[in-house]
């Protein structure tokens, strides 16, 4: 039972990574653009932890964290270099 719900739920979060992919691409600014691509780490995250749920090992969630922490560190980054031009001061 968990296994089909973590089928469909894997189906599901692989279509919004797939939509974002297109916002990604068609994006009419820059803001929109850098939001997909947080989005896209989001969506990422939670196919991580779905397999982990799926394989029942949290060697998988491990990484979720660390891909977690890494996608916020660069959408920092890419807004920072939005508004000022440079990452680093």
């Amino acid at each position: 039972m968990i296994a089909t719900a973590c089928t469909i739920a894997l189906g599901v979060v692989g279509a919004a990574l797939l939509m974002n992919l297109y916002r990604l691409a068609i994006g009419p600014d820059v803001t929109d653009r850098v939001l997909a691509l947080d989005t896209m780490v989001i969506n990422a995250i939670a196919l991580i932890v779905l397999v982990g749920i799926l394989y029942g090992t949290t060697m998988y969630f491990e990484a979720a964290l660390l891909f977690a922490m890494v996608g916020f560190v660069t959408t920092v980054a890419f807004c920072k270099y939005l508004l000022r031009g440079n990452v680093i001061e």
